[in-house]
């Protein structure tokens, strides 16, 4: 009777030893790009989970180490060449030609390649979530940035400008401009949710593996909640800037308290998401019983 082979155990030794070029060459192109990040979208509301994301992603992956020299697997050469002719052009490109976004993706593909040339398709299925939480380390385009944000700024404008209605407040709105007494504000794309669905996306999808991940049905169901509290909470952060606007003046709510209010949004609404895990927690332990 013929026995299979056991698979031949992953070398660490060669990886870091004689392999050491591979190592220079791969520093040689991630430490560029993390640069560029550092100084563009990692410095901007909209990448500023960018480098929790990084930390995070890596630590996931260090706790799985141990287990990847007894899952190495043959690998297909032409799927590493593929994946190595997608992203090196792309990279190239996105280096030359400052689009960050392109660049960012092309280097995420260009690594899960050779990770994959050397450890095989087991180890990539196990590391399956760090490669996908990894993916919100690439920035949101401008352009696409731009069509997104309109109907949010939209939506939150007219939320914000009904209720204070309500409340008896002077408020009118045309667009995105918001008029209360003699004053003018512009939602921008800051206000408008985005950022935080974003940056609450990646955090809420850490919690939910690090906590909830087996069971899948709530995870879905909590992750799906995050959109429309991060719309909420900036709902709530437009209507306290309008509030202060009117009742301190322009100077007052542009000035610090206006950045102050994004991060208490932000922090406000991170809370609320843990406060939702708790309270539905009967249901939690409902889908975990019928799985």
């Amino acid at each position: 009777m013929a026995t299979l082979a056991s698979p031949k155990p992953f070398d660490w030794s060669d990886l870091l030893g004689r392999q050491w070029f591979l190592l220079l060459g791969i520093a040689s192109v991630v430490l560029p790009t993390l640069y560029s990040l550092s100084q563009q979208s990692w410095s901007q509301d909209t990448g500023v989970h960018g480098p929790i994301v990084l930390a995070t992603g890596l630590w996931l992956i260090s706790r799985r180490l141990p287990e990847v020299p007894a899952l190495v697997r043959p690998v297909r050469p032409l799927l590493v060449a593929l994946g190595l002719l997608l992203a090196v052009p792309a990279y190239i490109f996105g280096r030359a030609y400052d689009f960050i976004s392109i660049e960012t993706a092309a280097l995420l593909l260009a690594l899960v390649t050779i990770a994959y040339a050397y450890v095989g398709p087991v180890v990539i299925r196990m590391m399956w979530f760090p490669i996908l939480y990894f993916c919100f380390m690439i920035p949101v385009p401008g352009w696409l940035l731009d069509v997104v944000t309109q109907p949010l700024k939209l939506f939150v404008s007219e939320v914000v400008t009904h209720g204070l209605t309500l409340a008896g407040y002077p408020i009118a709105r045309l667009g995105v401009t918001i008029y209360v007494a003699s004053y003018q504000l512009l939602v921008e794309d800051a206000c408008a949710g985005l950022n935080s669905l974003v940056s609450l996306s990646a955090i809420g999808l850490f919690y939910v593996y690090m906590l909830r991940g087996s069971n899948w049905r709530y995870s879905i169901l909590l992750l799906a909640l995050v959109v429309p509290i991060a719309i909420a909470a900036n709902c709530v952060r437009v209507a306290a800037l309008v509030l202060l606007t009117y009742h301190a003046g322009d100077a007052v709510a542009q000035g610090y308290l206006h950045n102050f209010a994004g991060m208490v949004t932000f922090t406000s609404a991170l809370l609320f998401i843990f406060l939702i895990d708790k309270l539905l927690s009967p249901l939690r332990d409902s889908l975990a019983r019928k799985a």
